[in-house]
């Protein structure tokens, strides 16, 4: 097909076009050569960008080996993981207690606010008007900006008096105040991400299973949310993550008291035991070792519940 520009008639050709006089425009060899180079420069990024991201992820695992073995190898690897006594002033480091917390404290906001985020991304992504959906995303994303040390001040003003007079306990500061505002605090990340992975599941395979006599709820909950698990799962682990990973708010709430779990109990996780005493812990003192050790066994949690995780998906992919 020719084109006429300026009275002079062009016709596409590969790498440029042909005029009518039969000359070749387009860019020469000098052009194409820039391209590649641009092209192999860019790859180059790329991949030191990738290798940047890496080498940080080895660094930070070798400096917590490297910091948290030695008190471990000194307390012994039973004593530290399994005693139930957590004393600066003795010497006694055990985190038993302290890691039963982590377990049940994560375990319990997940089973709160995994339920909650899912139904909220299936309503925001299949059945919410847009202007509904709009104000529901404006409310997720002020939560998502929300510093953590205001969600801990709202819970030690509001939640923390309210489970003390509902139960009639000395303190509110428990379990069941930090399980909450964990719950809170991991819905931004649980509905984004699911909300993107139930938009991205092909309009087709809701289109059959209703050609096939399923309602739109049957389609969503037996075609949309199957197909996508890869994405849910996605959100669950950045939950964990954030639920786990969570100290500033929770320390305000939770007592931060090396007692065994309780739900009614005022108890200590392994982010705030390492935050309420890192400032005063001693520079090369077995304390202060005691703490970087208590951040390995925090490092090692979270790799092993994403290789779980991982490992699981795929599992069922291949199914």
């Amino acid at each position: 097909m020719e084109h006429e520009i300026a009275g002079m008639a062009f016709r596409p050709v590969p790498g440029g076009v042909l005029t009518a006089d039969g000359r070749k425009k387009g860019p020469g060899p000098r052009g194409k050569g820039s391209r590649k180079a641009l092209e192999k420069g860019m790859g180059l990024l790329f991949f030191v960008c990738g290798i940047v991201a890496v080498a940080f992820v080895l660094a930070i695992s070798v400096y917590l080996v490297v910091s948290g073995l030695p008190a471990i190898a000194e307390i012994g690897p039973v004593k530290f993981l399994f005693g139930k006594r957590w004393y600066a002033s003795t010497n006694d480091f055990g985190i038993l207690a302290i890691i039963l917390t982590s377990f049940a404290g994560t375990a319990g906001a997940i089973l709160v606010g995994v339920p909650v985020g899912l139904m909220t991304a299936v309503f925001l992504s299949k059945v919410a008007p847009p202007r509904v959906a709009a104000v529901i995303h404006t409310a997720v994303e002020l939560l998502a900006g929300i510093p953590s040390v205001v969600y801990g001040l709202v819970g030690m003003i509001l939640l923390v008096p309210a489970i003390r007079v509902a139960f009639d306990l000395p303190s509110g500061a428990t379990l069941l105040a930090a399980i909450i505002v964990l719950a809170v605090m991991i819905l931004p990340s649980i509905i984004s991400v699911s909300e993107t992975a139930l938009r991205a599941v092909p309009r087709e395979y809701e289109e059959a299973s209703l050609a096939l006599g399923a309602t739109h709820i049957e389609t969503v909950f037996r075609v949309s949310v199957p197909a996508a698990r890869s994405g849910i799962a996605t959100a669950i682990v950045l939950g964990i993550g954030r639920a786990i990973g969570e100290a500033m708010a929770i320390i305000m709430v939770a007592g931060n008291v090396a007692n065994m779990p309780g739900l009614l109990t005022p108890v200590r996780f392994l982010t705030t035991a390492i935050v309420s005493e890192m400032s005063y812990a001693s520079v090369g003192s077995l304390h202060r070792n005691a703490l970087f050790s208590i951040g390995l066994v925090l490092f090692l949690f979270i790799m092993m519940i994403n290789v779980f995780l991982n490992v699981f998906i795929k599992q069922k992919k291949e199914d």
